[in-house]
C-alpha cells in the first residue's frame, strides 16, 4: 500500500523514479565464498550459503526492497503470475540490481519456462559474476533444456565457488579419453 502511494505521488508530480546503486557487498560475499570453499561439512556450508542470500536480497532502496519482498512472498505462495509482475517491475525500476533478474528467472524456472529463465540468469551473472544462485540456476535451466555440455560447464563454474551445492550430484565425471594407438 505504501509503495502504491509513493508511485502515485511520484507519477502525479511528473518526477521519474530512479533506482539508486545497489549496496556493494562484494567483500563480504568474497569472505563467505572463501569460507564455503573451506567448509568442513555440508551443514556449515548451508549456513554460509544462507548468509549469502542476505546480501543478494539487499535491494537498493525501500521501494525496490518492498517490490523484491512482495515478489518473493508471492513466489513462495505459488502466485507465479503475481511474482513475475513484481520482478518485471523490479528489473524495470532497478535494471542494475542482479537479484531482480535472478528472482524473475527463478519464477520462470518454476513455470518450466527454461528458455525465458536463461537471459535473466545471464544478466544476473553479468551484474554479479560470483552470484552462486544465478550460476547454479543457469546450470539447472540448461539441464532442463537438454543442453548437457553447457550445463556441465555452468555447474563446474558454480561449484568452483561453492563445492557444497546440492546440484553437485549432477556433475558428471569427465569422459575417459580414448587410448591412443592399437591394442597388442
Amino acid at each position: 500500500m505504501k509503495l502504491c502511494a509513493i508511485l502515485i505521488l511520484l507519477t502525479i508530480s511528473g518526477r521519474a523514479l530512479a533506482c539508486p546503486v545497489a549496496p556493494d557487498h562484494q567483500n563480504a560475499l568474497d569472505v563467505l565464498i572463501d569460507q564455503l570453499q573451506k567448509a568442513p561439512n555440508e551443514a556449515v556450508a548451508r549456513g554460509l550459503s544462507n548468509n549469502m542470500w542476505t546480501y543478494w536480497a539487499d535491494a537498493p532502496d525501500e521501494i525496490s526492497q518492498e517490490i523484491l519482498d512482495r515478489g518473493m512472498s508471492r513466489r513462495a505462495a505459488w502466485d507465479l503470475s503475481g511474482a513475475r509482475e513484481d520482478f518485471d517491475r523490479l528489473v524495470k525500476y532497478c535494471p542494475e540490481f542482479a537479484e531482480g533478474y535472478n528472482q524473475r528467472a527463478f519464477v520462470n524456472f518454476l513455470r518450466k519456462d527454461y528458455v525465458a529463465a536463461l537471459p535473466d540468469l545471464e544478466r544476473a551473472i553479468v551484474l554479479s559474476p560470483r552470484h552462486v544462485g544465478a550460476l547454479s540456476g543457469r546450470a539447472l535451466a540448461l539441464v532442463a533444456l537438454g543442453r548437457d555440455a553447457e550445463a556441465q560447464d555452468a555447474l563446474a563454474e558454480a561449484l568452483e565457488l561453492n563445492p557444497w551445492l546440492p546440484e553437485r550430484r549432477l556433475l558428471k565425471p569427465p569422459a575417459a579419453k580414448e587410448k591412443q594407438g592399437q591394442d597388442l
